[in-house]
């Protein structure tokens, strides 16, 4: 991405409206659809790049900027309210050094000096859904969203469902506009979207949704029925003043009844600010609901006066966000995972905690070693801190990515906790768990008899690059995989599993789950993948090391079942012409071809691949139309440097012709391809006397 201040006034301008696009795309989807399409970190980055292309070119921050609007404008769906006294966002800070700025600017503006009194509040920043409550005489009147900040929507009477909001005040103001947060905390939210997803309805992505969308429902029953709550914190018009001080005004609203933040606190300047972020966000996994940063606030209720507003934001405010990546926790276990292939998976059980926008549970730990604090080479990771349950850690997420444990806090570690011993046999079936020479995991010996590795290989087997099942996914396969009268053991009891039924009279259609039409339709989806391409039943074998690429790469080269099957059988690991031509593809080493030719070699598993495809018509895999073609059929290897074309489009040219493209030369090469540089290649060609030609030569033999 090119610097902002390298940026000419074209570019600037071109990704100015790109920009702006975007930020306002974000706006409508979080504020008003409820259905956030980026993370927080990438949408406070596109803002914070737009804010800085308009201050080098104050030209381009017209009045429709996104960056001068507050929110987004209230839906249609719900009638309208205009905010007596605006309802604005706060400026975001993201490094310390920013904080410091802020105290500068408010003492600049104030002409305070350096040694000057002035005090703060902090306060947790609740990720929720801003609501403004008015009350006349001491009587809930209205309840409206933020909106554009200027105009909000009517949602009264689904917030008079909400238990943390009172309908009546005692001692308050003749007119009390209260504002905060709507919010659900993790327990609540983890309970309705069970409910959700038992009724087969829409689950949420988050606690911050899932209390929006049940704020802005139409029916305030579905509203009433969903577990919300309430943080008060600001106001906005009021007949009187509360206090003559931000924190004895919030004592003030918990006195008429509201719910307030225990966690405020007051702060004498910014190192106390920053220490009062950090205490805070080491808390944050334990408050049981979501929280985004630290809210800073100057105190004393007529200096915010004096200080104001700009167009979106009170000067006198900023929110301390956290790292949208990063967030600390409590680990409260390690599980062991087994997988298709014995790979024994410690899994971190965490404390929930909402990371990039997502509740996180769980967290890799990858292997023994990465617990112990140690890489596989025996380096020290994590400063060589190992990690143990108990400990408090920081998780790291990042778009797609399993989070993980990034770090470990040794100073909250508890006293009683035991150094991890990570078990050296299967916890599914009590076979001995080997970690074998140069392998960074430890396996499961016991193959077919392990049911963790049965299982795992069935979900592999019906997913969707394999054999994709309609009806027959991960859930199903567990509950036939323990199912004693219509068991789904290995993959061919998938295509005898209709006659079964049928010899049991139809008992599958009286489950649970199971009806009459979803019977019929699986058994349909059943018939339909009999008839499968190659490349799909080789990867959905589930075989150590093979992908959807190598299964690409096997069906290419070997064309039918029947070839496959009969090479890898006559196969044998490390001699022969078999397993010559077999690594020879390119793109499959020596520790992939064994695996595969392994597999095909052991009794059980080989009885069970045989069983499956007695079921099965297995197609052949298109091939191109290479009528005419110089080097259909031909092995051909590329060796040395390609100067007119990329090795990858030299070897996609080749085999769209009807070539066979291996990575070594052998008896069975038929012509190698060697541009400058090449090397032991070549003169092992010129030792087995296979036909060599440089590049120009190549093009012309293939027509250009």
């Amino acid at each position: 991405m090119v610097a902002v201040a390298e940026l000419n006034a074209a570019q600037a301008g071109a990704e100015w409206q790109r920009l702006a696009a975007a930020v306002a795309r974000a706006n409508q989807a979080y504020h008003t659809e409820d259905a956030p399409e980026i993370s927080d970190a990438d949408y406070d980055a596109l803002k914070r790049r737009l804010q800085a292309i308009e201050t080098r070119f104050p030209e381009l921050a017209s009045a429709g900027s996104p960056t001068g609007q507050v929110g987004a404008a209230p839906s249609e769906t719900f009638a309208k309210v205009r905010h007596a006294v605006r309802m604005l966002s706060l400026e975001n800070a993201f490094e310390p050094e920013e904080i410091t700025d802020f105290d500068d600017r408010i003492r600049r503006y104030l002409n305070l000096g350096p040694d000057a009194a002035l005090i703060y509040t902090a306060e947790p920043k609740i990720d929720g859904l801003s609501l403004s409550l008015r009350y006349v005489g001491g009587r809930l009147v209205q309840a409206a969203t933020r909106g554009d900040g200027e105009t909000g929507e009517n949602v009264t009477e689904n917030a008079r469902t909400i238990a943390d909001i009172p309908t009546t005040l005692s001692g308050a103001p003749e007119v009390l506009e209260v504002r905060g947060e709507v919010y659900m905390s993790h327990a609540d939210f983890a309970a309705l979207n069970a409910r959700q997803e038992a009724a087969g309805a829409k689950t949420f992505a988050n606690p911050r949704n899932a209390a929006a969308g049940s704020l802005r429902q139409l029916d305030a029953a579905i509203t009433a029925a969903r577990p919300l709550r309430f943080f008060a914190y600001a106001w906005g018009e009021h007949s009187e003043p509360l206090a003559p001080t931000q924190m004895e005004a919030i004592a003030r609203l918990g006195a008429l009844g509201f719910v307030t933040n225990p966690l405020t606190r007051r702060c004498d300047g910014p190192s106390a600010l920053l220490d009062a972020y950090r205490e805070i966000e080491q808390k944050r996994a334990t408050l049981g609901y979501d929280i985004d940063g630290v809210v800073y606030k100057v105190d004393e209720l007529s200096l915010q006066h004096r200080l104001g507003y700009r167009s979106t934001t009170p000067r006198w405010a900023i929110a301390h966000k956290f790292p949208a990546e990063l967030a600390w926790t409590r680990l409260e276990a390690i599980d062991i995972q087994v997988g298709r292939t014995g790979a024994l998976s410690p899994v971190a059980r965490l404390l929930p905690v909402t990371v990039g926008g997502v509740v996180v549970s769980n967290a890799t730990l990858h292997n023994e070693d990465y617990i112990a604090g140690r890489s596989a080479s025996g380096e020290a990771i994590r400063g060589g801190k190992d990690i143990r349950p108990g400990d408090w850690v920081q998780v790291y997420r990042a778009g797609d990515v399993i989070p993980k444990i990034a770090d470990v806090d040794l100073s909250k570690r508890p006293v009683d906790a035991a150094p991890y011993v990570f078990p050296t046999t299967c916890p599914e079936c009590g076979s001995d768990a080997v970690r074998e020479e140069g392998d960074a995991v430890r396996r499961c010996t016991g193959g077919l008899i392990c049911p963790a590795q049965a299982v795992e290989k069935l979900k592999h087997f019906v997913s969707r690059a394999a054999f994709d099942i309609e009806g027959l996914g991960a859930r199903q396969i567990e509950m036939f995989f323990a199912d004693e009268t219509l068991p789904i053991r290995e993959p061919a009891d998938i295509f005898t599993l209709a006659a079964r039924d049928a010899a049991h009279l139809s008992k599958l259609k009286n489950r649970d789950g199971f009806g009459e039409k979803s019977v019929t339709n699986l058994f349909q989806a059943i018939e339909e993948r009999r008839t499968i391409p190659l490349n799909r039943l080789i990867f959905a074998l589930g075989i150590r090391h093979v992908g959807e690429s190598a299964a690409n790469l096997l069906a290419r080269n070997y064309g039918t079942w029947a070839a496959f099957e009969a090479a890898m059988t006559a196969a044998t690991v490390g001699e022969g012409p078999e397993w010559e031509a077999l690594t020879a593809i390119d793109g499959v080493g020596a520790v992939l071809a064994a695996s595969v030719v392994n597999s095909f070699h052991q009794e059980a598993e080989r009885a069970s691949i045989d069983r499956l495809v007695a079921h099965l018509d297995v197609q052949e895999v298109a091939r191109p139309r290479t009528d005419g073609s110089p080097v259909a059929g031909k092995t051909v290897v590329f060796t040395g440097t390609l100067e007119k074309m990329t090795r990858a489009e030299a070897k996609a040219r080749a085999e769209a012709l009807g070539a066979k493209v291996a990575g070594s030369v052998s008896t069975k090469t038929d012509l190698v391809v060697a541009g400058p540089g090449a090397g032991s290649k070549a003169k092992q060609a010129e030792a087995l006397g296979v036909e060599m030609i440089d590049e120009d030569a190549w093009l012309r033999l293939i027509g250009g």
